[in-house]
């Protein structure tokens, strides 16, 4: 993890962006994971974002449901200041800097979301951790994920990827794509199956597990407990 904690530290200043220019509709996946979350706009929740990067979700999240008391946790402290200064108009927002794998709560949430994180733990790494998510969360509490997502077979994982260069030649050059943005994603990210998850989180406790969104390489899953 320590790749990714300097990459996030580097990029922090650039990456919202960046990141439009990298992740395909990315607005729209993380409008999906917020519009799935089950609550009235006047509810008084509390959320616990994984990996919260700059903020992002957590400024929409707050914006659709306004009593919201949301734990922002990232490895990155660049991230997190920005994130901060982003949400410098709400008080009911807590940060930690911190990986989240070694986070232990002693409160349950009624939702924990992650964006694009959960991908940086090995495979058996993001098996175990559903069973640490259920822990978080109060009895009928969900979990939201939107994240890298690998084919089934080795046919359709190509697929995926080739389109997801696709979308990044839009923006970028090939030889930054070849020089770059590959080489960290194969040092960096161990993404798997859909599947996979939807069957990890079942066997973590989960119910009504189900798929929101998805665009080839990237998806946005997740249940309830």
């Amino acid at each position: 993890m320590k790749h990714v904690k300097d990459h996030f530290e580097e990029e922090a200043e650039v990456f919202d962006g960046l990141i439009r220019t990298l992740i395909p509709y990315y607005d729209d996946m993380v409008n999906s994971l917020v519009l799935a979350l089950p609550f009235n706009e006047k509810e008084v929740i509390r959320v616990l974002d994984l990996g919260c990067g700059t903020g992002n979700i957590s400024k929409k999240l707050k914006k659709r449901f306004p009593q919201a008391h949301i734990t922002c946790v990232d490895l990155a402290e660049n991230m997190v200041q920005i994130a901060k200064s982003k949400l410098v108009d709400y008080s009911d927002i807590e940060f930690k800097l911190a990986d989240f794998r070694d986070l232990n709560f002693q409160e349950e949430y009624d939702a924990v979301i992650s964006s694009l994180a959960l991908h940086h733990l090995q495979p058996e790494e993001q098996k175990s951790f559903y069973c640490k998510i259920n822990d978080f969360l109060k009895k009928g509490g969900v979990f939201y994920n939107a994240d890298n997502i690998t084919g089934n077979s080795p046919h359709l994982n190509q697929i995926y990827i080739d389109r997801w260069v696709d979308f990044i030649l839009k923006t970028h050059t090939q030889e930054e794509v070849e020089t770059v943005w590959l080489p960290k994603h194969r040092e960096e990210d161990s993404p798997s199956p859909l599947r996979k998850h939807i069957q990890w989180m079942e066997e973590a406790g989960f119910c009504e597990v189900d798929v929101v969104w998805k665009y080839y390489y990237f998806g946005v899953y997740g249940g309830r407990k």
